[in-house]
């Protein structure tokens, strides 16, 4: 049972009591990501994110790791395009601890300017590790590809460049702008009474921030060739098609399809590039969904010389799904394989708070067990087939990161 509740603020609260479990994981969700941001603070988010571990008024760096360390607990973050997450996961007794050390970072971060240079540094780092795997930074090469402009198509990251102008005036502006009560949801999941949410929201269900303005700048869909050249050992090709926006009517046909396509070891790509044909060790499709858009992606890995058999290859994969339909064996394994992996993610208090925060923050719904499974069920042949032709046309967009740089030469 999931309990919601808004505060007079704004900010919405989920908690789901798992009584059987000795955790609680609590995660604070924030409407904003890189997809916010605009050339001048991109990386804004991410950076912000690393911040908020880097000291507050009453605890430093070490004190925060220290606290979560002492009790067991697990603290962490992460950035995406479209939302921030700060999250830890504790023991049922260390609930209300946890909560004063999260809110601690997110109201009262000092954002000193020798930690905000160190951490700079930190993420500089973690840039250039980025670039040391071509394997990542193909898939940011597709977005730039698919989105052009457009901040969807911004790394996460952020640049040098960027990064050298944040400061700390900088990020409490963002927090003012991004952070607001609206634009927040705390998602609890463990062995925890409804009444933690009255101490939730003792500590976020009073504040203010900016005017919180959304903007109609929607995406589009490009169908472009984006490639670069790089002493690598392999050619990275990713192919990208439209795919669908978050909490889409068809949503479980796509998932079917992608992994009857490259979801799994016994998927068709997965069978003919690499069991039958040997092209490459790591190939796999996956579906990006976005809250007005959503990216198809096929992923592979091969050398150079075997690029225009793997990329034929591909393509003769996808031709035959659309010409011939996905078989009766290939409809039931993937709904159970669907329904497998959805019921063991429940096992998770992390991965409930996960699904919860979420779905509250993008869609403003939740969808129990059973629902879900009855749409699973719901899914035909036909409409993972009217699905394939629907997503595989003739529009779609490429990156390329390889030794020469050179396209596939069957590519139109």
């Amino acid at each position: 049972m999931i309990n919601r509740y808004t505060c007079n603020n704004g900010v919405r609260i989920v908690l789901e009591n798992i009584p059987h479990v000795r955790s609680v994981a609590i995660g604070v969700w924030i409407g904003t990501g890189s997809r916010n941001e605009d050339p001048q603070t991109n990386g804004i988010s991410h950076f912000l994110e690393h911040m908020f571990f880097k000291g507050t008024k009453t605890r430093t760096a070490k004190e925060i790791a220290e606290s979560f360390d002492s009790i067991g607990g697990q603290v962490n973050a992460f950035t995406s395009k479209e939302y921030t997450c700060y999250y830890a996961k504790v023991l049922d007794t260390h609930s209300q601890f946890a909560l004063d050390v999260l809110a601690d970072m997110f109201f009262n971060s000092s954002f000193d300017e020798v930690e905000l240079q160190k951490e700079r540094n930190v993420v500089l780092e973690e840039i250039k590790m980025y670039e040391d795997t071509p394997d990542d930074i193909v898939h940011d090469l597709l977005s730039r590809a698919v989105y052009e402009d457009h901040p969807l198509g911004y790394p996460i990251l952020g640049t040098e460049e960027t990064l050298n102008t944040f400061s700390g005036d900088t990020l409490r502006d963002y927090i003012h702008e991004r952070y607001t009560p609206e634009n927040v949801v705390i998602s609890i999941a463990g062995n925890i009474s409804e009444n933690f949410i009255q101490e939730v929201e003792k500590y976020f269900g009073s504040y203010v921030g900016g005017k919180h303005e959304t903007t109609d700048n929607l995406p589009v869909f490009h169908s472009n060739r984006l490639s670069r050249k790089k002493d690598t050992e392999q050619a990275h090709l990713c192919i990208g098609f439209e795919g669908l926006k978050v909490g889409h009517e068809d949503m479980y046909s796509l998932i079917v399809l992608n992994n009857v396509l490259g979801g799994s070891m016994s998927s068709r790509l997965f069978q003919e590039v690499r069991e039958q044909r040997g092209l490459a060790y790591s190939v796999f499709s996956y579906h990006s969904a976005y809250q007005d858009n959503g990216v198809v992606t096929v992923y592979g890995g091969t050398g150079a010389k075997q690029l225009d058999v793997l990329f034929d290859t591909v393509q003769e994969t996808l031709a035959k799904l659309k010409q011939d339909g996905i078989t009766e064996k290939e409809l039931t394994n993937s709904k159970e394989q669907l329904k497998g992996s959805l019921m063991l993610s429940l096992e998770s208090t992390n991965s409930r708070m996960s699904r919860n925060g979420k779905n509250e923050l993008l869609l403003k719904r939740h969808r129990s067990l059973d629902e879900i499974i009855d749409q699973i069920d719901l899914i035909t042949k036909k409409s993972v087939n009217d699905m394939a032709h629907a997503v595989f046309t003739d529009k779609y967009s490429v990156s390329l990161i390889s030794p020469n740089g050179d396209f596939p030469t069957n590519l139109k």
